[in-house]
Parts: structure tokens; sequence; C-alpha cells
């Protein structure tokens, strides 16, 4: 069985002061690509998944997207999120 996942992660350092978006690619429990606000572009793992970060990285609106998730994901939903 193939299985294709993907997971995206918050991770808040002083309240909202300071705060990473990621997001990961998966393929049979492989990580492919992510997608690291701190680095602002999608990282490749393997020969495929650098193969995809340089398409995606190359899409302006796909990247302008994904920087601002961290304002739109993340510290919109910081309430939310913790106790």
């Amino acid at each position: 069985v193939l299985q294709e996942m993907a997971k995206s992660e918050c991770h808040f350092i002083n309240g909202t002061e300071e705060v990473r978006f990621v997001y990961r690619y998966f393929y049979n429990r492989l990580q492919y690509a992510m997608f690291d606000s701190d680095v602002g572009h999608y990282v490749g793992f393997t020969p495929f998944g650098e193969k995809v970060a340089r398409a995606w990285d190359s899409n302006p609106e796909l990247m302008e997207y994904k920087r601002g998730q961290v304002d739109r994901y993340c510290r919109n939903n910081y309430e939310g999120s913790t106790p």
C-alpha cells in the first residue's frame, strides 16, 4: 500500500513573538520535501523531493501564500491551540 501524507506544524516561541510554520510532505513514511517559514522556501530531501521543491519555489503565488501561513494559520489560531 502506497501512502502520501502532509503535515503542518506551528512552533511558538514567547507566545506569538516568534512563530515558525513548517509543512512536511511524506510518501511511504519518508519525508521528501518541506516548507519552513524560517528558511522561506521548500527544501527537498530525496531526488524527487528536490525536483518538486524547485518547481514549487519557482511559483511566486504559491511562495507568497506559504510565507503568509505564519500569520494566517499560526498566529490566527494561537489562542485556540494553547492551554
